[in-house]
């Protein structure tokens, strides 16, 4: 049976001001999402954090920080999962994919391992100066890179052609992005998420912070299924409830641009057999086009 870390309430909420510009004080919840573009569990927990931003809306603000996972190969060891090496990697990410669903290539690290997360990180970063829109398109862009096409996010290339590969419709502007990426800003924008993931005890990814407009915090580390995340909000905002529901499998597709099965399976509350043919039977109608362990709108994404 999979066990979870228990969710720890804080005293003191965390200091405002590490919560960044996008924060609101009229939203009854705002989250900070402490994560890693090469993190397998972040990735792996895409459908319940998905469903839970869908079916709140407005009336959750989040904000994501970087936490440079990987700095090299030369400074990271995992002690706990017997990881120093690339190859090392490839089996935690099998684990992943047994334990959660989610789909998930480990041949990267045997193939073209990525030396660092923290270029990705900093790509974030820069991204983010395009609007928050536009930083979780290119965050969600360079998931789905590297768990499902061995692309090496380590690489300033992959970062540039993945910005090329965002909707036309987000106006991305690819120059500013690659300016972006070298300018003293996203680094120190980065460097800030590290001392904030210092500040408020982060040990591991994913983790997320929720604060209430009033009372204490409560942080969750690591993998959590949908309903310990719903229970967690109820714990802090009794009287939060959601906008909306999910009914429709192509509504909630074309909401996020892409799906896998497991993330329309949380979504629906289906098992993985009745998600696959439900999206297998609108690529065969023509609604969906398929590539990969990925389904999208027919026309969408190249």
């Amino acid at each position: 049976m999979q066990t979870y870390p228990p969710i720890a309430p804080l005293e003191n909420s965390p200091d405002p001001q590490t919560l960044g510009e996008n924060s609101n004080s009229v939203a009854p919840i705002e989250i900070t999402y402490y994560t890693d573009p090469l993190c397998s569990w972040s990735w792996a927990v895409e459908p319940q954090w998905r469903r839970l931003r869908y079916e709140f809306g407005d009336r959750l603000v989040y904000r994501y920080s970087m936490g440079g996972l990987l700095r090299d190969w030369q400074q990271f060891t995992d002690p706990l999962n017997h990881i120093s090496r690339p190859i090392q990697m490839g089996p935690v990410w099998i684990q992943v994919r047994h334990l959660t669903g989610m789909p998930i290539d480990e041949k990267i690290w045997v193939k073209n391992p990525p030396t660092s997360s923290y270029p990705a990180c900093i790509a974030v970063k820069a991204a983010s100066q395009q609007g928050p829109g536009v930083a979780e398109s290119y965050l969600r862009r360079l998931r789905e890179a590297v768990m499902l096409e061995g692309r090496n996010i380590a690489q300033r290339e992959v970062l540039l052609e993945l910005g090329a590969e965002l909707n036309p419709e987000l106006g991305f502007d690819g120059d500013r992005f690659a300016r972006d990426l070298d300018h003293p800003d996203s680094v120190e924008a980065f460097r800030q998420d590290l001392k904030e993931m210092r500040y408020c005890g982060i040990a591991r990814f994913p983790s997320i912070m929720l604060r209430p407009s009033s009372g204490r915090s409560l942080l969750m580390m690591g993998y959590r299924p949908y309903s310990v995340l719903r229970d967690a909000i109820a714990q802090i905002a009794p009287d939060l409830e959601p906008e909306r529901s999910v009914t429709d499998a192509i509504a909630y597709l074309t909401h996020w641009e892409t799906i896998t099965v497991p993330e329309l399976a949380v979504a629906l509350n289906l098992n993985i057999e009745a998600a696959t043919i439900l999206l297998d039977e609108a690529v065969h109608r023509g609604q969906l086009e398929k590539a990969g362990f990925l389904y999208r709108k027919t026309g969408g994404r190249a």
